[in-house]
């Protein structure tokens, strides 16, 4: 039992040097709303980025689920944004 609870603790700490790896900002990522390859390669940047200020943790059973997740979180807004400027670009003109 104590064994497991040290392994669950080392788990833990490496998980909270790994969040300070992504504390602030990521980076900043730049598409064209109206180009889906330039959406695509703005998803792909934003996957790298987490993947390389996390890259040495993603094997931590809390750090790799938690970095999929962000990466998602990430994609969704990028066309969330891409979609809002769309519209907004329609409104603008029509």
């Amino acid at each position: 039992m104590i064994k497991v609870f040290d392994q669950f603790q080392k788990q833990l700490q490496k998980a909270q040097e790994a969040l300070k790896q992504v504390e602030g900002d990521l980076g900043t990522v730049r598409f064209d709303p109206n180009d889906p390859e330039s959406i695509e390669a703005a998803m792909r940047q934003i996957d790298a980025l987490i993947d390389e200020r996390l890259g040495d943790y993603l094997d931590n059973p809390i750090i790799g689920p938690l970095a999929e997740s962000m990466k998602e979180k990430y994609r969704e807004a990028v066309l969330e944004q891409a979609q809002a400027k769309r519209l907004e670009g329609d409104c603008n003109n029509g």
